[in-house]
């Protein structure tokens, strides 16, 4: 820690005269058990602060009149003491209070600017977390971008378009089936978006007899900006189809929303 900079910072200040958080206290106090330095200008702090408030202490003349009646041992009965009373100016006092006032507003002025500097170091820190995260987001859209393309520039992947059903005539999308890695790319581009509370789910398909399997839903088909999705397929397929199904998906597929279909070429 640079301790000049601690003490210039006018925490200490602050400290002293009670006006940090219970947070704020009790690190001060962990530093000062650290920092030697650090505590004596602590305690120099607290002796200027004392000498402050003695010298703005209130001037009792009655009671020190009092004290000397009490040295001298006089009786009221016995003498007639006449009282001189002349104005007087308490200058040590007042120079005292203005000393403590001026002190206050030099220590919430250096407070003011801590606070706005904390939170411009927050402003900084917030800001460079979100171009990471910008730059991490980039970077796996990009290594996604390469694996699709090394995906589709492969010779030993099978490609198996997806044709429209009568559910949605618009409707395309294709398979691209890694038979080695175990590994079906769907590229939905050409679906619609799903209606809320459903999702597409993927089948591979044995055709004799007709017997599906789920490889997966495509749950966040909304947020992949690619609209492309590997999903696990250790089937020996014959064909894939796609069918829009209530979120979560189904045991089987219900054929009257079969959106796409395609056969394996042999």
């Amino acid at each position: 820690m640079d301790s000049k900079n601690y003490i210039d910072s006018g925490i200490l200040e602050l400290y002293v005269y009670g006006a940090l958080s219970e947070k704020e206290s009790m690190e001060v106090s962990q530093t000062l058990q650290q920092h030697p330095e650090i505590r004596a200008e602590v305690e120099a702090i607290e002796r200027s602060l004392t000498q402050l408030s003695t010298a703005a202490a209130p001037y009792q003349p009655d009671q020190v009149y009092q004290q000397i009646k009490t040295k001298l041992n006089f009786k009221d009965k016995e003498v007639a003491v006449i009282p001189i009373t002349r104005k007087r100016t308490n200058w040590p006092a007042y120079i005292g209070w203005a000393a403590s006032v001026a002190l206050l507003i030099g220590l919430f002025i250096q407070f003011d600017k801590n606070k706005e500097l904390r939170q411009e170091v927050v402003q900084s820190q917030i800001e460079k977390n979100l171009l990471e995260g910008k730059i991490q987001v980039a970077e796996e859209d990009l290594t996604k971008t390469k694996t699709i393309l090394s995906v589709l520039r492969n010779k030993d992947v099978i490609e198996v378009p997806l044709q429209a059903q009568q559910v949605a005539p618009e409707a395309y999308a294709a398979v691209y089936w890694d038979k080695e890695s175990q590994t079906a790319y769907i590229d939905v581009a050409g679906l619609p978006t799903p209606p809320p509370g459903k999702v597409y789910q993927v089948w591979s398909l044995k055709l004799d007899p007709l017997t599906p399997t789920s490889l997966g839903t495509l749950d966040s088909f909304n947020e992949e900006a690619t609209k492309v999705f590997a999903l696990n397929n250790a089937n020996e397929s014959e064909a894939f189809g796609i069918t829009l199904e209530p979120e979560g998906g189904s045991e089987s597929p219900t054929m009257e929303q079969l959106y796409t279909l395609g056969v394996v070429a042999s």
